[in-house]
């Protein structure tokens, strides 16, 4: 059933309540910042034909850790927006210490 969700700060509760592993936060974190690394990298050499592997990196250490160590299923089918807003504001969340790593 899905929750109909005003804001991204009304849904942020929900979407680390569905990150409470912490391999599977690590796992986040490592792919969000990969999608960063590459991104830029793209962006700064013109090597456009990288930004296929976004999608393919960022999902790929998220879905494992969804998957093998949250044993749910990841938000970003119900809600791919906030889900994304979610991962990049829980990575930086992490890197600055604001919850745990």
């Amino acid at each position: 059933m899905k929750t109909d969700y005003r804001s991204f700060a009304e849904f942020y509760p929900f979407y680390l309540g569905e990150h409470q592993n912490t391999i599977s936060r690590r796992l986040h974190v490592i792919g969000t910042s990969l999608v960063c690394v590459i991104f830029l990298s793209a962006l700064f050499s013109n090597h456009f034909q990288l930004l296929w592997l976004l999608p393919l990196v960022g999902y790929s250490f998220a879905w494992v850790g969804h998957y093998v160590f949250e044993k749910n299923r990841p938000a970003t089918f119900q809600y791919p927006l906030y889900s994304l807003m979610g991962d990049f504001t829980m990575a930086w969340q992490v890197i600055s210490r604001q919850i745990a790593w």
